[in-house]
């Protein structure tokens, strides 16, 4: 990155970027090349070398880019490190690491952070999500229940940022759940061989037991379900999972307070903007959330009082290179992406340079 000097007329500070060394991406299983390649590309523009740890589920996605980068860069510069649990712990412990960037799960993520402590590396976290959409009663809800329908349920919900909490005004909550039900309804489940499948099994079967006690609790906590509910129904090989909505829980529940990751989306009224807002950000999450109105100014009202690291308003899921992407509270510490994600690749060392002075000119040491 470039110098940035700064001047007061007496002296100049330059601030440089220089890359610190080897530096270590951790990388989940749901996008590995996705959210790899976006750790890779700053940690080597920053003039880092970089070692990808690939999760075990998908270590192979990895090892081919490796394979590839090792026919573009001088030796060592990419290399992708998988196996079972061993390697992540190498890795944030090892001395000569400088830097390591996690995606992943929260509890994951605070063993990595102990380990980075333990010789004061420097760490960045992406961590779970529980994002929340607000719906506006001004919204066309035709125009907007498909988006919101697509974007909670797309990939099975196995992504960070899908829509994980929809809540919706009381005066149009019926009607706009009426019409997702019947949205994702339409959505067909099945294998990678039919073009016309929208939900595939959960991508492990660790990921698939843990759906399976969130969809126990409809019953325990006596959740009311508007669709879906029962795993047993699925006639289908392998870990698939029937996509459920879960009408108007209490605030208190497991579905509201913790994250699912699976196709299990609660559904909630609200009927003051004060009291949405402080719903929404009570969650101990804080790394997307959205609202949804036609009336643009009242949204961006609600959206520049909620907590979190990218908050859109009608839309979700957007992205780009040079806008920084990180979590608020437990999901997540620094940022990628940007400039400010690329600053974090970097050290930035501070150089003092005192201009001359005139010999009739009397300087305090």
């Amino acid at each position: 990155m470039a110098q940035k000097p700064v001047d007061d007329g007496q002296r100049t500070a330059i601030i440089r970027y220089v890359p610190p060394g080897v530096e270590v991406g951790i990388v989940p299983w749901n996008f590995p090349l996705t959210l790899g390649i976006g750790k890779l590309i700053p940690e080597l523009l920053a003039g880092n070398t970089s070692i990808w740890r690939p999760s075990p589920f998908t270590p192979y996605s990895a090892l081919k880019l490796a394979e590839i980068g090792s026919k573009i860069f001088p030796p060592g510069v990419f290399q992708a490190l998988s196996g079972e649990d061993n390697p992540g712990p190498w890795l944030t412990e090892h001395p000569g690491v400088s830097k390591v960037s996690f995606t992943g799960s929260i509890e994951t993520g605070k063993n990595v952070m102990a380990a980075c402590a333990t010789s004061i590396k420097r760490v960045t976290l992406e961590l779970g999500g529980n994002d929340a959409a607000v719906i506006r009663d001004d919204v066309d809800i035709e125009a907007v229940v498909g988006n919101v329908a697509f974007l909670a349920f797309v990939h099975c919900g196995e992504i960070c940022m899908n829509i994980k909490r929809i809540y919706v005004h009381e005066k149009t909550y019926d009607q706009f759940l009426s019409k997702m039900v019947e949205h994702i309804r339409s959505f067909k489940m099945g294998d990678h061989t039919d073009p016309e499948a929208f939900f595939g099994p959960i991508q492990n079967e660790i990921q698939y037991e843990k759906l399976k006690t969130f969809y126990s609790k409809i019953s325990t906590e006596g959740w009311n379900v508007a669709l879906g509910g029962k795993p047993e129904d699925v006639d289908s090989k392998g870990f698939y999972i029937p996509a459920t909505i879960i009408q108007n829980p209490p605030d208190n529940s497991s579905i509201i307070t913790d994250e699912p990751f699976g196709p299990i989306v609660p559904v909630l009224k609200w009927s003051e903007e004060h009291d949405v807002i402080e719903r929404v950000n009570s969650s101990k999450y804080g790394l997307g959330a959205s609202v949804w109105s036609n009336n643009v100014p009242k949204a961006r009202r609600i959206a520049e009082q909620l907590e979190a690291g990218s908050i859109w308003v009608n839309t979700n899921f957007e992205f780009a290179p040079n806008v920084p992407f990180g979590g608020h509270k437990q999901s997540g510490l620094g940022m990628e992406w940007g400039e400010e994600g690329l600053k974090g690749w970097c050290n930035s060392p501070a150089y003092w340079i005192k201009h001359l002075l005139r010999s009739n000119s009397v300087s305090v040491k």
